[in-house]
């Protein structure tokens, strides 16, 4: 397989279009083998953001074991167009800007490069929001604080400190990375191995902490218009013990009136958990406007524990009131199933489209075959069952834990919650050099280059990892992770396409075969119309419309719910049927 190598043979060092950071790998520095591939991976998808999604799938309503099997499948999926696509890396030592001037143009490559390299700096900024919680932590464990639920000061000095450290390893440039990979990912599995650990002896086995996930699943309280009586009621859904017992002993209602809010005064829960009716509580309240959805009912939680003063506090809850025709079937359930599945492909989709920058280094094709099936859907799934089980744990686990909302749902504020002041800080500091070491090859490389094809004369590689670096606070991380399932949804059916045109253009019309030289030039095989292909385009623009309009045009939310297949599914289907009469005589 090594022979399967292609070494560029002319010098174009003068061209525009080359630079020594998109240069193809010199065959004798393409040494990583399968362990170092799959060392990457698992460095890559060891990582708190895939703790938190696997989280995610349970508060949206899933059980744990079908979140892991839609994480198992979706990863799946997605590792065989991450291998397809990173056979030219092997093949030619060319970064993913480079392999897509030749399905989009010297010049209409920027597109696609720099939707990729705005996605990255997306998940750049929420990686490094996560890493600055991890000082945040340590910050308050030091001090003798508890932290705050919200954003505050201390968790934006957080950000800004670990900002700066992921900067510096920028601008050590890309020697830094394997040593960060090496060091790093063994550390988080290792981590993961104790908490589940910790889990298993909090709750006293495998089956009594995962069967709390029943819990989470649940809304904190749900509230609903009864037609029938003409009420509003609502149900309270505090965390119960493993006795069966609630967790939280008061709550207190916070109920908008036609004036402005009123305040209930605290009242026990009853075990039986009557659901209570608004209009009992406060005369004066606001139906219409609850009942549009204008304004919502909030409610707390409060156990009164050991003492009078001994109290512990919910965050505070705004309930929405539940939209009619909420049935909560089977097609309901089939469809959460594939709006996660959609997301879960979508969480590597753009790693599978610049997958080349990384497998350009690798020895042969067999070992970035192997190497990426080992390392990718095994990681993921692991991580993600640690991620379920200590959440799970967490209820049992921590008595300031009265509802969901609550759970630590990350790595960083389950740790924190630890007594032991040296305990939290070292497996902060643990965690702080994981984060790192994942954001910096998941998350900096790909942008960096896609940067420096902008310009391939005048920046350099760590210049585009100063831009990402900078791009990664506008993108407000902080409000990015509030909103992951759809802003995963959202890019994967514009990420789709792209892949769909790499993968169509290298395997079905060009055989694998490349000019190489011509890569570099603004004339010859891939000049096109003034750099750009038009056809590439057409699909890209056919693609990504028709799988993300769904978000606006109710009619086509189907199409956005599958938003990666149909983009995929779509753009290689319009690029196959332009290109194909250009290739018709090989």
């Amino acid at each position: 397989m090594s022979s399967d190598i292609v070494e560029l043979e002319e010098d174009i060092s003068g061209s525009p279009l080359y630079s020594e950071d998109l240069a193809p790998v010199p065959k004798e520095k393409r040494t990583w083998s399968m362990f170092n591939l799959a060392a990457i991976w698992v460095g890559m998808a060891v990582c708190i953001p895939t703790y938190i999604l696997a989280s995610y799938m349970i508060r949206s309503g899933l059980s744990w074991y079908s979140a892991l099997i839609i994480i198992a499948f979706a990863n799946l999926i997605i590792t065989v167009p991450m291998v397809l696509n990173g056979h030219a890396g092997v093949k030619y030592g060319i970064p993913f800007p480079v392999l897509g001037r030749a399905a989009f143009g010297y010049k209409g490559i920027h597109i696609a490069s720099i939707l990729r390299a705005i996605v990255a700096c997306g998940w750049f900024g929420v990686q490094t929001w996560i890493g600055g919680l991890a000082f945040y932590a340590i910050w308050n464990a030091i001090m003798g604080v508890e932290g705050s639920t919200d954003l505050d000061y201390g968790k934006f000095v957080g950000f800004a400190v670990f900002w700066v450290v992921n900067v510096f390893f920028i601008w050590k440039g890309t020697e830094s990375i394997k040593w960060l990979e090496d060091f790093s990912a063994p550390i988080l599995v290792l981590i993961g191995l104790l908490l589940i650990g910790w889990g298993y002896h909090v709750g006293g086995g495998f089956n009594v902490v995962l069967d709390q996930s029943k819990q989470l699943k649940k809304p904190v309280a749900t509230l609903a218009y009864e037609s029938g009586i003409d009420k509003l009621v609502l149900s309270l859904n505090p965390l119960q013990n493993i006795d069966g017992t609630i967790k939280a002993t008061h709550y207190q209602l916070t109920i908008p009136t036609n004036e402005a809010t009123e305040q209930e005064r605290w009242m026990p829960i009853e075990e039986d958990r009557v659901p209570i009716l608004i209009e009992q509580l406060s005369p004066n309240i606001d139906r219409d406007a609850i009942i549009a959805g204008e304004k919502k009912i909030a409610v707390q939680f409060r156990d009164d524990g050991a003492g009078a003063y001994d109290f512990i506090y919910s965050s505070i809850v705004k309930v929405p009131i539940a939209k009619g025709g909420e049935t909560g079937g089977l097609g309901d359930s089939i469809w959460l199933y594939l709006i996660w599945l959609t997301a879960m492909v979508g969480f590597w989709a753009t790693m599978a489209i610049s997958i080349a920058d990384i497998t350009r280094f690798a020895s042969s094709q067999k070992d970035q075959v192997r190497g990426q099936f080992l390392g990718l859907p095994g990681t993921m799934i692991f991580y993600s069952f640690v991620g379920v089980f200590v959440t799970c744990a967490a209820v049992i686990g921590f008595k300031d834990v009265l509802i969901a909302d609550d759970a630590p749902w990350d790595p960083v504020s389950l740790l924190g919650k630890f007594e032991s002041v040296p305990l939290v800080i070292t497996s902060q500091i643990f965690m702080i050099i994981a984060t790192l070491s994942t954001n910096i090859a998941a998350n900096v490389i790909a942008p960096s280059n896609a940067f420096s094809n902008l310009l391939p004369q005048k920046l350099s590689f760590r210049g585009g990892g100063m831009v990402t670096a900078i791009l990664g606070i506008i993108v407000c991380p902080w409000w990015v992770l509030g909103h992951i399932e759809e802003y995963l949804i959202l890019f994967s059916g514009l990420l789709g396409p792209v892949l769909a045109i790499f993968i169509c253009d290298y395997y079905i019309l060009r055989k694998k075969n490349l000019v190489l030289p011509d890569l570099y030039k603004k004339t010859g095989t891939y000049a096109y119309s003034n750099g750009f292909n038009v056809a590439a385009i057409v699909a890209f623009v056919v693609g990504g419309v028709l799988a993300i309009s769904g978000r606006w045009v109710t009619i086509l939310e189907p199409l956005y719910n599958l938003s990666w297949f149909t983009g995929f599914i779509v753009a290689f289907g319009i690029y196959y049927l332009m290109m194909k009469k250009n290739f018709s005589s090989d």
